[in-house]
């Protein structure tokens, strides 16, 4: 149903955006990718890119916007994800007033709008993780990042109040995504990257140490969930549409950073060896020790396919990575 649909994706030359854009284009979709242009050409993961996909460079958009393009739908993923960052008015600019107003040209246009929210905007919670809309107004981020995506979404949902939405509009909370494509994001790369580098270099892994003594070092537990399942899931919003709602986007089933390790050491053949380390003092006081998405909300309006375990997801991701490392060229991502 992408199939010749002109679809704006912002954040395309980003880890998720990417892989979008690549699935979309290869479903035959008129991709129109948004992003800082030198970043197209700068993530070596990504090259090369699909023949037909335009590409727009992120400033300009307001001005490619007011010009009336032909635009069926728009999937908004882009945003600075820094969870270290501390300079609100950045996040400010680029997570809060550039949603709003592809929210708006949405609206206007009538056309679907889907776009990336995060577990981030959880905050401290270790239960629960509900996306019941009642519930969103309580919650307490972390941090500045989390901040900004609490903010858009609760300005989201003053907007179904007053009744000024896109006719179909989703967002989602992403939980711990890893997958190929996502070495440019540096320290913000998921622990299996880290976990792959760590292990060619060294042959070991380094864990964060618990802090708390009813969990164990590399106890500690995340939802994470393969970058090709988040990607599916965007497409479902699009293709079977979901009206409104804000949703979870992980697997429902939180993992250890010790079972990470596991997968990532049996992938690459080399025997398991795990070094605790203590995390930084400004990294302990907003640690979250456990997250898990509730997916009821999902499954409710319809989606039904599984996802991925961390094995099977987490050992494809290995023998990718190695692959690139070995031949310089990008591995096949949808088979």
């Amino acid at each position: 149903m992408l199939k010749d649909k002109h679809i704006l994706i912002t954040g395309a030359a980003g880890f998720i955006g990417w892989r979008f854009t690549k699935m979309a284009a290869r479903l035959g979709a008129h991709a129109i990718a948004v992003d800082s242009l030198p970043h197209f050409l700068s993530h070596a993961e990504h090259l090369p890119w699909p023949d037909g996909v335009a590409m727009l460079e992120r400033e300009e958009i307001s001005d490619w916007l007011a010009a009336r393009p032909k635009v069926d739908a728009i999937v908004h993923l882009g945003a600075c994800t820094d969870t270290m960052l501390t300079d609100r008015e950045t996040f400010r600019h680029l997570n809060l007033e550039a949603s709003k107003t592809l929210w708006r040209f949405a609206t206007e246009k009538q056309i679907p709008f889907v776009y990336a929210s995060s577990a981030a905007t959880y905050g401290a919670m270790e239960s629960g993780f509900s996306d019941e809309p009642r519930l969103i107004p309580s919650l307490e981020p972390l941090n500045p990042y989390g901040e900004s995506k609490q903010q858009f979404d609760l300005w989201v949902l003053e907007q179904l109040h007053l009744g000024s939405t896109p006719p179909v509009w989703s967002g989602f909370k992403f939980f711990n995504v890893y997958g190929f494509g996502e070495r440019h994001k540096g320290r913000m790369a998921s622990v299996f990257l880290h976990a792959f580098d760590q292990i060619r270099q060294t042959g070991k892994v380094r864990l964060f140490e618990s802090e708390r003594t009813d969990i164990l070092h590399g106890e500690q537990k995340r939802d994470f969930i393969h970058v090709g399942d988040a990607v599916s899931v965007l497409r479902f919003a699009l293709e079977t549409p979901i009206r409104q709602g804000i949703y979870n986007l992980g697997t429902g089933q939180a993992r250890t950073f010790n079972d990470l390790a596991a997968v990532a050491f049996r992938a690459l053949g080399v025997p398991s060896s795990i070094e605790y380390f203590q995390m930084p003092r400004s990294l302990s006081e907003r640690y979250q020790y456990f997250t898990q998405a509730d997916l009821s909300r999902l499954h409710s309006v319809g989606y039904k396919s599984a996802f991925q375990s961390l094995e099977e997801g987490g050992g494809r991701y290995m023998r990718q990575l190695l692959h690139f490392a070995e031949t310089g060229t990008a591995p096949e991502l949808f088979d």
